[in-house]
């Protein structure tokens, strides 16, 4: 399904209707099993996805489904408790129908995170990495279709899609909180099974740092929006191939809980830092 404009502004309706006089400027979409940062949010109102005109829901494990509207780290945010994935049925502009919902009512800046594969075998299950640029080929584009004038342009550039000045306000948070940050390419397949140990190949062979099955899409849309975008991938296993072992669910779960606090201090810090 191709969405009209109308659609989007129904569903920004509903959302202001429940927020009042509150705007929020910067919105995040919390990937699997990062969904606790949006528990942290001060004054918080709550919005379930199905409450939502037209917003597609999410079903993926550890992605609660809701819209969190609140103060965080002292910005006004929107905060997305689970995303949408191709894998779950979901066209690509479905997936990433929310950012321009999250565009309508006031954001100007997107965070995105993830939980990823690990591709460069330099790095470990663990390392957070700060996404300077992404793959995503093979599959359409979530700009397919008429194309949104009251949105952005039918040929956007995507050269600088993540945001190089937000980039560096990333290193610099690293830097004062003792962390060490990774930066490289993302490299989205849709999953939803893991990857083959090929594809990881194929991934590190074309200069990609990480595989995942999510954020590629929503930074397209966004982008196409004229949002500023970062994006954080949590690495949270080794790629296939690149150690004897099965990939599963729970261990990207695991990984992410283990590294909560860590990876919470730095989005908080970056956030305090726009």
């Amino acid at each position: 399904m191709v969405h009209p404009f109308s659609h989007y502004q129904q569903s920004a309706d509903l959302i202001r209707s429940r927020m009042g006089d509150f705007t929020p400027d910067i919105a995040l979409v919390l990937g699997s099993g990062l969904g606790f940062l949006g528990d942290m949010v001060e004054q918080p109102v709550a919005i379930p996805y199905g409450d939502i005109p037209h917003f597609p829901r999410s079903t993926a494990p550890g992605h609660a489904g809701r819209l969190v509207l609140g103060t965080l780290a002292g910005k006004r945010v929107a905060v997305m408790q689970g995303r949408m994935h191709h894998y779950e049925g979901w066209s690509y502009e479905e997936v990433s129908y929310p950012v321009r919902v999250l565009k309508l009512i006031g954001c100007e800046t997107l965070i995105l995170t993830n939980a990823a594969g690990c591709v460069n075998t330099a790095w470990a299950p663990g390392d957070i990495m700060v996404i300077s640029d992404q793959i995503k080929i093979f599959m359409e584009s979530p700009l397919r279709g008429e194309n949104l004038a009251e949105f952005g342009p039918r040929f956007p550039d995507m050269s600088k899609m993540y945001s190089p000045a937000l980039r560096a306000l990333a290193h610099e948070s690293a830097r004062e909180l003792g962390l060490e940050l990774r930066e490289g390419v993302y490299c989205y397949f849709p999953g939803p099974q893991f990857e083959t140990p090929a594809e990881v190949r194929l991934a590190r062979t074309l200069g990609g740092d990480a595989v995942g099955m999510s954020t590629a899409p929503e930074a397209i849309v966004a982008v196409h929006a004229g949002m500023e975008v970062l994006g954080f991938s949590l690495m949270t296993n080794m790629g296939a191939g690149i150690l004897d072992q099965p990939l599963s669910g729970e261990e990207v779960n695991a990984t992410a809980e283990a590294c909560r606090e860590q990876f919470s201090h730095l989005v908080l810090r970056c956030l305090e830092k726009l």
